[in-house]
């Protein structure tokens, strides 16, 4: 597997959302690489207005949410960020929608 270099990624948005909106964290990249999963997951979080929440799509070859991403958004916004989980999608992968305060 060759690692993938996080400045060659697209951003997953480049802009400030007012309103609730969905991350997708599932593209071949995202599978390769957990680390671009939790880049990606923080920025999109950055980009949600306070009082919304992203719905973060994450690759399912990554497993449960809960085993790694749940502890990176503690680790970077604490109190600031609820997140639950929502589903896991009919391709294997997951929805945790985070709702920014």
């Amino acid at each position: 597997m060759t690692a993938v270099s996080h400045d060659d990624v697209e951003p997953v948005t480049d802009r400030v959302h007012d309103n609730s909106w969905s991350a997708n964290l599932e593209k071949p990249h995202h599978g390769e690489d957990r680390t671009l999963v939790l880049a990606h997951a923080a920025d999109a979080v950055e980009h949600t207005a306070p009082g919304n929440h992203v719905n973060l799509v994450t690759h399912g070859d990554h497993g449960h949410p809960e085993e790694y991403l749940y502890p990176h958004l503690d680790e970077c916004f604490g109190d600031d960020v609820d997140y639950e989980y929502v589903e896991q999608c009919g391709c294997g992968g997951h929805v945790t929608r985070a709702h920014v305060q």
